[in-house]
Protein backbone atom coordinates (compact mmCIF):
# COMPACT_ATOMS: atom_id res chain seq x y z
CA UNK A 1 0.00 0.00 0.00
CA UNK A 2 1.06 3.63 -0.42
CA UNK A 3 2.23 5.15 2.85
CA UNK A 4 0.58 8.28 4.19
CA UNK A 5 2.60 11.48 4.28
CA UNK A 6 2.16 11.62 8.03
CA UNK A 7 3.83 9.53 10.73
CA UNK A 8 2.47 7.76 13.78
CA UNK A 9 4.18 10.29 16.05
CA UNK A 10 2.90 13.31 14.13
CA UNK A 11 -0.63 11.95 14.13
CA UNK A 12 -0.45 11.12 17.83
CA UNK A 13 0.72 14.67 18.56
CA UNK A 14 -2.25 16.05 16.62
CA UNK A 15 -4.61 13.63 18.33
CA UNK A 16 -3.48 14.66 21.81
CA UNK A 17 -4.36 18.25 20.95
CA UNK A 18 -8.01 17.40 20.23
CA UNK A 19 -8.68 14.05 21.97
CA UNK A 20 -7.94 13.40 25.67
CA UNK A 21 -4.74 11.37 25.75
CA UNK A 22 -4.85 11.19 21.97
CA UNK A 23 -7.11 8.11 21.98
CA UNK A 24 -10.77 7.22 22.29
CA UNK A 25 -10.17 4.17 24.51
CA UNK A 26 -7.43 4.27 27.16
CA UNK A 27 -5.37 1.15 26.41
CA UNK A 28 -4.69 2.44 22.88
CA UNK A 29 -2.44 5.15 24.30
CA UNK A 30 0.34 2.60 25.01
CA UNK A 31 0.69 3.97 28.55
CA UNK A 32 1.25 0.49 29.99
CA UNK A 33 3.85 -0.56 27.42
CA UNK A 34 5.42 2.80 26.53
CA UNK A 35 6.09 4.28 23.13
CA UNK A 36 3.92 5.76 20.43
CA UNK A 37 0.79 3.99 19.22
CA UNK A 38 0.60 2.97 15.58
CA UNK A 39 -2.34 4.51 13.72
CA UNK A 40 -4.04 1.93 11.50
CA UNK A 41 -4.71 2.97 7.92
CA UNK A 42 -6.37 -0.26 6.79
CA UNK A 43 -6.68 -3.98 7.48
CA UNK A 44 -7.12 -7.11 5.44
CA UNK A 45 -7.45 -10.63 6.79
CA UNK A 46 -4.88 -11.23 9.51
CA UNK A 47 -2.96 -8.02 8.73
CA UNK A 48 -3.15 -4.30 9.41
CA UNK A 49 -1.05 -1.48 7.98
CA UNK A 50 -0.27 1.75 9.80
CA UNK A 51 -0.11 5.26 8.33
CA UNK A 52 3.61 4.85 7.68
CA UNK A 53 3.02 1.71 5.60
CA UNK A 54 4.30 -0.74 8.23
CA UNK A 55 2.59 -4.15 8.07
CA UNK A 56 1.63 -6.15 11.16
CA UNK A 57 0.23 -9.63 11.69
CA UNK A 58 -2.62 -8.64 13.97
CA UNK A 59 -3.63 -10.65 17.03
CA UNK A 60 -5.81 -7.84 18.39
CA UNK A 61 -8.54 -8.14 15.75
CA UNK A 62 -10.43 -5.22 17.30
CA UNK A 63 -10.30 -6.94 20.70
CA UNK A 64 -12.35 -9.85 19.39
CA UNK A 65 -14.94 -7.93 17.38
CA UNK A 66 -13.38 -9.30 14.18
CA UNK A 67 -13.56 -13.08 13.74
CA UNK A 68 -13.42 -13.60 9.97
CA UNK A 69 -10.47 -11.28 9.42
CA UNK A 70 -10.33 -7.59 8.59
CA UNK A 71 -12.42 -6.46 5.62
CA UNK A 72 -13.86 -9.92 4.99
CA UNK A 73 -15.54 -9.72 1.56
CA UNK A 74 -18.87 -11.14 2.76
CA UNK A 75 -19.06 -8.73 5.68
CA UNK A 76 -18.05 -5.74 3.57
CA UNK A 77 -20.59 -6.61 0.89
CA UNK A 78 -23.32 -6.95 3.52
CA UNK A 79 -22.48 -3.50 4.91
CA UNK A 80 -22.27 -1.98 1.45
CA UNK A 81 -25.66 -3.38 0.45
CA UNK A 82 -27.29 -2.22 3.70
CA UNK A 83 -25.74 1.26 3.46
CA UNK A 84 -27.22 1.66 0.01
CA UNK A 85 -30.66 1.50 1.60
CA UNK A 86 -29.86 4.01 4.36
CA UNK A 87 -27.80 4.03 7.54
CA UNK A 88 -30.40 4.54 10.28
CA UNK A 89 -34.17 4.89 10.47
CA UNK A 90 -35.27 5.01 14.09
CA UNK A 91 -37.76 2.34 13.09
CA UNK A 92 -37.72 -1.49 13.19
CA UNK A 93 -36.03 -3.44 10.40
CA UNK A 94 -36.15 -7.07 9.34
CA UNK A 95 -32.48 -7.71 10.11
CA UNK A 96 -33.05 -6.91 13.80
CA UNK A 97 -35.48 -9.80 13.90
CA UNK A 98 -33.15 -12.07 11.94
CA UNK A 99 -30.21 -11.36 14.25
CA UNK A 100 -32.29 -11.90 17.39
CA UNK A 101 -33.54 -15.19 15.92
CA UNK A 102 -29.98 -16.27 15.13
CA UNK A 103 -28.84 -15.50 18.67
CA UNK A 104 -31.76 -17.50 20.08
CA UNK A 105 -31.02 -20.39 17.70
CA UNK A 106 -27.46 -20.62 19.00
CA UNK A 107 -28.18 -19.73 22.65
CA UNK A 108 -31.46 -21.33 23.78
CA UNK A 109 -31.38 -19.54 27.16
CA UNK A 110 -32.12 -16.34 25.23
CA UNK A 111 -35.82 -16.79 24.61
CA UNK A 112 -36.04 -13.07 23.85
CA UNK A 113 -33.30 -10.61 22.85
CA UNK A 114 -32.97 -6.82 23.00
CA UNK A 115 -30.45 -5.13 20.70
CA UNK A 116 -28.36 -2.21 22.00
CA UNK A 117 -25.27 -0.37 20.76
CA UNK A 118 -22.41 -1.62 22.96
CA UNK A 119 -21.38 -4.29 25.42
CA UNK A 120 -21.42 -1.70 28.19
CA UNK A 121 -25.01 -0.83 27.38
CA UNK A 122 -25.90 -4.52 27.41
CA UNK A 123 -24.45 -5.20 30.86
CA UNK A 124 -25.74 -2.03 32.52
CA UNK A 125 -29.26 -2.71 31.21
CA UNK A 126 -29.12 -6.36 32.23
CA UNK A 127 -28.35 -5.18 35.77
CA UNK A 128 -31.26 -2.76 35.70
CA UNK A 129 -33.51 -5.54 34.44
CA UNK A 130 -32.32 -7.92 37.16
CA UNK A 131 -33.03 -5.34 39.84
CA UNK A 132 -36.41 -4.47 38.36
CA UNK A 133 -37.47 -8.08 38.01
CA UNK A 134 -36.38 -9.17 41.49
CA UNK A 135 -37.11 -6.01 43.46
CA UNK A 136 -33.62 -6.29 44.99
CA UNK A 137 -30.64 -3.94 44.77
CA UNK A 138 -27.40 -5.78 45.48
CA UNK A 139 -25.17 -7.01 42.67
CA UNK A 140 -22.27 -9.45 42.99
CA UNK A 141 -19.38 -9.24 40.54
CA UNK A 142 -15.91 -10.76 40.55
CA UNK A 143 -12.55 -9.06 40.91
CA UNK A 144 -10.82 -8.88 37.55
CA UNK A 145 -14.00 -9.23 35.51
CA UNK A 146 -14.70 -6.27 33.23
CA UNK A 147 -18.30 -5.56 32.29
CA UNK A 148 -17.95 -2.20 30.59
CA UNK A 149 -17.70 1.25 32.12
CA UNK A 150 -21.11 1.53 33.74
CA UNK A 151 -20.83 3.07 37.20
CA UNK A 152 -22.10 0.11 39.25
CA UNK A 153 -19.67 -2.34 37.63
CA UNK A 154 -16.53 -0.23 37.36
CA UNK A 155 -14.81 -1.62 40.45
CA UNK A 156 -12.00 -4.19 40.45
CA UNK A 157 -12.49 -4.38 36.70
CA UNK A 158 -9.47 -6.15 35.32
CA UNK A 159 -7.82 -4.71 32.23
CA UNK A 160 -10.02 -1.60 32.33
CA UNK A 161 -8.52 -0.24 35.53
CA UNK A 162 -5.53 -2.47 36.23
CA UNK A 163 -3.06 0.25 35.33
CA UNK A 164 -5.08 3.00 37.00
CA UNK A 165 -5.61 1.16 40.26
CA UNK A 166 -2.29 -0.20 41.58
CA UNK A 167 -3.63 -0.23 45.13
CA UNK A 168 -6.23 -2.88 44.16
CA UNK A 169 -9.23 -1.01 45.57
CA UNK A 170 -11.48 -3.21 47.73
CA UNK A 171 -15.07 -4.05 46.93
CA UNK A 172 -17.51 -1.17 47.11
CA UNK A 173 -14.86 1.38 46.08
CA UNK A 174 -15.23 2.96 42.64
CA UNK A 175 -12.60 2.07 40.04
CA UNK A 176 -12.76 5.53 38.47
CA UNK A 177 -12.91 9.15 39.47
CA UNK A 178 -16.34 10.57 38.78
CA UNK A 179 -18.14 7.48 40.04
CA UNK A 180 -19.78 8.38 43.36
CA UNK A 181 -19.38 5.95 46.21
CA UNK A 182 -23.15 5.57 46.29
CA UNK A 183 -23.06 4.07 42.80
CA UNK A 184 -21.18 1.02 44.05
CA UNK A 185 -22.65 0.78 47.53
CA UNK A 186 -24.72 -2.18 46.40
CA UNK A 187 -21.91 -3.76 44.37
CA UNK A 188 -20.25 -6.67 46.16
CA UNK A 189 -16.84 -7.85 44.91
CA UNK A 190 -15.97 -11.53 45.24
CA UNK A 191 -12.80 -13.39 44.24
CA UNK A 192 -13.10 -15.10 40.86
CA UNK A 193 -13.34 -18.89 41.06
CA UNK A 194 -14.80 -18.83 44.57
CA UNK A 195 -18.57 -19.26 44.92
CA UNK A 196 -19.85 -16.55 47.29
CA UNK A 197 -22.57 -17.15 49.84
CA UNK A 198 -25.58 -15.08 48.84
CA UNK A 199 -28.64 -13.86 50.69
CA UNK A 200 -32.08 -12.61 49.69
CA UNK A 201 -30.87 -9.03 49.14
CA UNK A 202 -28.92 -10.04 46.02
CA UNK A 203 -30.58 -9.29 42.70
CA UNK A 204 -27.98 -10.95 40.53
CA UNK A 205 -24.51 -12.32 40.07
CA UNK A 206 -22.72 -11.18 36.91
CA UNK A 207 -19.66 -13.08 35.71
CA UNK A 208 -17.36 -13.52 32.75
CA UNK A 209 -17.72 -17.31 32.37
CA UNK A 210 -14.14 -17.29 31.12
CA UNK A 211 -12.23 -14.34 32.53
CA UNK A 212 -10.55 -12.56 29.61
CA UNK A 213 -9.75 -9.16 31.09
CA UNK A 214 -7.11 -10.25 33.60
CA UNK A 215 -5.16 -12.23 31.11
CA UNK A 216 -6.99 -15.48 30.49
CA UNK A 217 -8.34 -17.40 33.50
CA UNK A 218 -10.50 -20.48 33.07
CA UNK A 219 -13.33 -21.14 35.53
CA UNK A 220 -12.33 -23.71 38.11
CA UNK A 221 -14.17 -27.02 38.11
CA UNK A 222 -17.57 -26.50 39.70
CA UNK A 223 -17.37 -22.68 39.83
CA UNK A 224 -20.04 -21.88 37.26
CA UNK A 225 -22.28 -24.73 38.40
CA UNK A 226 -21.84 -23.51 41.96
CA UNK A 227 -22.94 -20.01 40.96
CA UNK A 228 -26.03 -21.43 39.28
CA UNK A 229 -26.93 -23.43 42.37
CA UNK A 230 -26.30 -20.56 44.80
CA UNK A 231 -28.38 -18.13 42.72
CA UNK A 232 -31.20 -20.67 42.62
CA UNK A 233 -30.98 -21.14 46.38
CA UNK A 234 -31.73 -17.47 47.15
CA UNK A 235 -33.76 -16.50 44.09
CA UNK A 236 -31.04 -14.34 42.52
CA UNK A 237 -30.44 -14.15 38.77
CA UNK A 238 -27.27 -15.39 37.09
CA UNK A 239 -25.94 -13.15 34.30
CA UNK A 240 -23.26 -14.36 31.91
CA UNK A 241 -21.26 -11.56 30.32
CA UNK A 242 -20.47 -13.19 26.98
CA UNK A 243 -19.38 -10.02 25.20
CA UNK A 244 -16.03 -11.74 24.57
CA UNK A 245 -16.92 -15.44 24.78
CA UNK A 246 -20.21 -15.25 22.91
CA UNK A 247 -19.84 -16.75 19.42
CA UNK A 248 -16.06 -16.72 19.91
CA UNK A 249 -15.64 -19.67 22.26
CA UNK A 250 -17.91 -21.76 20.10
CA UNK A 251 -21.29 -22.03 18.40
CA UNK A 252 -23.26 -21.35 21.58
CA UNK A 253 -20.61 -19.50 23.58
CA UNK A 254 -19.45 -20.35 27.07
CA UNK A 255 -22.85 -21.49 28.27
CA UNK A 256 -22.85 -24.26 25.68
CA UNK A 257 -19.21 -25.14 26.40
CA UNK A 258 -19.81 -25.46 30.16
CA UNK A 259 -23.44 -26.64 29.99
CA UNK A 260 -24.68 -23.90 32.34
CA UNK A 261 -27.89 -21.99 31.59
CA UNK A 262 -27.85 -18.41 32.91
CA UNK A 263 -30.98 -16.30 33.36
CA UNK A 264 -29.61 -13.41 31.30
CA UNK A 265 -26.73 -13.16 28.82
CA UNK A 266 -24.89 -10.16 27.38
CA UNK A 267 -23.27 -10.06 23.94
CA UNK A 268 -21.25 -7.74 21.71
CA UNK A 269 -18.19 -7.82 19.46
CA UNK A 270 -18.71 -10.77 17.06
CA UNK A 271 -22.44 -10.08 16.58
CA UNK A 272 -21.64 -6.70 14.99
CA UNK A 273 -19.06 -7.88 12.48
CA UNK A 274 -16.78 -5.04 13.65
CA UNK A 275 -19.48 -2.37 13.96
CA UNK A 276 -20.93 -0.90 17.15
CA UNK A 277 -23.33 -3.40 18.68
CA UNK A 278 -24.54 -5.04 21.85
CA UNK A 279 -27.38 -7.29 22.88
CA UNK A 280 -28.76 -9.01 25.93
CA UNK A 281 -31.27 -11.78 26.22
CA UNK A 282 -32.78 -14.30 28.57
CA UNK A 283 -35.93 -15.92 29.81
CA UNK A 284 -39.06 -14.49 28.24
CA UNK A 285 -40.67 -13.75 31.61
CA UNK A 286 -37.64 -11.64 32.59
CA UNK A 287 -37.25 -9.88 29.26
CA UNK A 288 -40.93 -8.91 29.30
CA UNK A 289 -40.18 -6.59 32.23
CA UNK A 290 -38.60 -4.26 29.65
CA UNK A 291 -40.50 -1.31 28.21
CA UNK A 292 -42.80 -1.19 26.33
CA UNK A 293 -44.20 -4.32 27.99
CA UNK A 294 -42.95 -3.67 31.52
CA UNK A 295 -41.66 -0.98 33.88
CA UNK A 296 -37.89 -1.37 33.26
CA UNK A 297 -36.89 1.35 30.84
CA UNK A 298 -34.28 1.06 28.09
CA UNK A 299 -34.10 2.82 24.75
CA UNK A 300 -31.57 3.70 22.06
CA UNK A 301 -31.87 5.60 18.79
CA UNK A 302 -29.27 3.40 17.08
CA UNK A 303 -30.24 0.09 18.70
CA UNK A 304 -30.50 -2.58 16.01
CA UNK A 305 -28.68 -0.35 13.52
CA UNK A 306 -29.16 -1.69 9.97
CA UNK A 307 -25.43 -1.67 9.15
CA UNK A 308 -24.44 -3.45 12.37
CA UNK A 309 -27.13 -6.11 12.04
CA UNK A 310 -26.15 -6.74 8.41
CA UNK A 311 -22.49 -7.09 9.36
CA UNK A 312 -23.31 -9.28 12.35
CA UNK A 313 -25.44 -11.68 10.36
CA UNK A 314 -22.70 -11.98 7.75
CA UNK A 315 -20.05 -12.59 10.43
CA UNK A 316 -22.12 -15.26 12.18
CA UNK A 317 -22.73 -16.96 8.85
CA UNK A 318 -18.96 -17.58 8.67
CA UNK A 319 -18.99 -19.28 12.08
CA UNK A 320 -20.14 -22.83 11.56
CA UNK A 321 -18.94 -25.81 13.59
CA UNK A 322 -16.05 -26.48 11.20
CA UNK A 323 -14.88 -22.89 11.60
CA UNK A 324 -14.76 -23.24 15.39
CA UNK A 325 -12.83 -26.50 15.15
CA UNK A 326 -10.30 -24.78 12.92
CA UNK A 327 -10.06 -21.75 15.23
CA UNK A 328 -9.46 -23.90 18.30
CA UNK A 329 -6.80 -25.94 16.53
CA UNK A 330 -4.94 -22.87 15.27
CA UNK A 331 -5.10 -21.23 18.70
CA UNK A 332 -3.69 -24.35 20.35
CA UNK A 333 -0.80 -24.43 17.91
CA UNK A 334 -0.10 -20.72 18.36
CA UNK A 335 -0.22 -20.98 22.17
CA UNK A 336 2.20 -23.92 22.12
CA UNK A 337 4.52 -21.89 19.90
CA UNK A 338 4.51 -18.93 22.28
CA UNK A 339 5.03 -21.24 25.25
CA UNK A 340 8.04 -22.88 23.60
CA UNK A 341 9.48 -19.52 22.57
CA UNK A 342 9.23 -18.03 26.06
CA UNK A 343 10.50 -21.11 27.88
CA UNK A 344 13.31 -21.49 25.37
CA UNK A 345 14.42 -17.97 26.21
CA UNK A 346 14.33 -18.66 29.95
CA UNK A 347 11.23 -16.53 30.54
CA UNK A 348 8.77 -17.93 33.12
CA UNK A 349 5.38 -18.00 31.43
CA UNK A 350 2.08 -19.80 31.25
CA UNK A 351 0.35 -19.52 27.87
CA UNK A 352 -3.25 -20.61 28.34
CA UNK A 353 -6.11 -21.23 25.94
CA UNK A 354 -9.88 -21.29 26.25
CA UNK A 355 -11.30 -22.37 22.93
CA UNK A 356 -9.66 -19.96 20.47
CA UNK A 357 -8.70 -17.40 23.13
CA UNK A 358 -5.03 -17.17 24.19
CA UNK A 359 -3.56 -15.48 27.25
CA UNK A 360 0.05 -14.96 28.31
CA UNK A 361 0.84 -14.83 32.02
CA UNK A 362 4.48 -13.93 32.58
CA UNK A 363 5.02 -15.90 35.74
CA UNK A 364 5.64 -19.50 36.76
CA UNK A 365 2.11 -20.40 37.91
CA UNK A 366 -1.21 -20.14 36.10
CA UNK A 367 -3.48 -17.55 37.74
CA UNK A 368 -6.74 -18.55 39.38
CA UNK A 369 -7.83 -15.14 40.72
CA UNK A 370 -7.30 -11.46 39.94
CA UNK A 371 -4.67 -11.24 42.67
CA UNK A 372 -2.78 -14.08 40.96
CA UNK A 373 -3.15 -12.39 37.57
CA UNK A 374 -1.67 -9.17 38.93
CA UNK A 375 1.62 -10.98 39.53
CA UNK A 376 2.36 -11.06 35.80
CA UNK A 377 5.59 -9.30 34.84
CA UNK A 378 4.23 -6.14 33.20
CA UNK A 379 7.67 -4.73 32.39
CA UNK A 380 8.65 -7.92 30.58
CA UNK A 381 5.32 -7.93 28.74
CA UNK A 382 6.08 -4.41 27.51
CA UNK A 383 9.46 -5.59 26.27
CA UNK A 384 7.87 -8.58 24.53
CA UNK A 385 5.18 -6.38 23.01
CA UNK A 386 7.73 -4.04 21.43
CA UNK A 387 10.06 -6.85 20.34
CA UNK A 388 7.15 -8.43 18.49
CA UNK A 389 5.85 -5.15 17.09
CA UNK A 390 9.28 -4.26 15.71
CA UNK A 391 9.23 -7.61 13.90
CA UNK A 392 5.74 -7.16 12.51
CA UNK A 393 3.44 -8.90 15.02
CA UNK A 394 0.88 -6.85 16.96
CA UNK A 395 -0.41 -7.87 20.38
CA UNK A 396 -2.70 -5.73 22.51
CA UNK A 397 -0.73 -2.99 24.32
CA UNK A 398 -1.58 -4.28 27.79
CA UNK A 399 -0.53 -7.27 29.87
CA UNK A 400 -4.08 -8.18 30.87
CA UNK A 401 -5.56 -8.54 27.38
CA UNK A 402 -5.87 -11.75 25.37
CA UNK A 403 -5.05 -12.73 21.79
CA UNK A 404 -7.80 -13.22 19.23
CA UNK A 405 -6.60 -15.38 16.34
CA UNK A 406 -9.38 -15.63 13.78
CA UNK A 407 -10.37 -17.41 10.62
CA UNK A 408 -7.83 -15.41 8.60
CA UNK A 409 -4.92 -16.74 10.68
CA UNK A 410 -4.03 -19.64 8.41
CA UNK A 411 -1.08 -22.02 8.74
CA UNK A 412 1.35 -19.64 7.06
CA UNK A 413 0.37 -16.78 9.37
CA UNK A 414 0.59 -18.96 12.48
CA UNK A 415 4.00 -20.27 11.40
CA UNK A 416 5.31 -16.75 10.87
CA UNK A 417 4.00 -15.53 14.24
CA UNK A 418 5.62 -18.50 16.04
CA UNK A 419 8.91 -17.85 14.26
CA UNK A 420 8.70 -14.19 15.27
CA UNK A 421 7.84 -15.12 18.86
CA UNK A 422 11.05 -17.13 19.11
CA UNK A 423 13.06 -14.19 17.75
CA UNK A 424 11.39 -11.70 20.09
CA UNK A 425 11.66 -13.91 23.17
CA UNK A 426 15.35 -14.53 22.48
CA UNK A 427 15.91 -10.80 22.19
CA UNK A 428 14.45 -10.04 25.62
CA UNK A 429 15.14 -13.30 27.46
CA UNK A 430 17.43 -14.10 30.33
CA UNK A 431 21.16 -14.22 29.56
Amino acid sequence: MTASRTTNQALFDRARDVIPGGVNSPVRAFNSVGGTPYFVARGEGARVWDVEGNEYLDLVQSYGAIIGGHAHPKVIEAIRAAAGDGTSYGAPTEREVLLAEEIRRRVPSCQKVRMVSSGTEATMTALRLARGATGRNRVVKFAGNYHGHGDALLAESGSAVAHLDPAHSPGGVPGSAGVPAAAVTDTVIAPYNDVPELDDTVACVIVEPVAANMGLVQPADGFLAGLRAECDRVGALLIFDEVITGFRLGWGGAQEAFAIRPDLSCFGKVIGGGLNVGAFGGRADLMDHLAPLGPVYQAGTLSGNPLATAAGLAALDLCDHDAYRSLIGQAGRLAAGFQAALHGAGIPAVVATAGPLIGIHLGATAPRTYADARTTDEARYAALFHALLQRGVALAPGAYEVMFPGLAHDDAVIDRIIETAHEAAAAIGSP
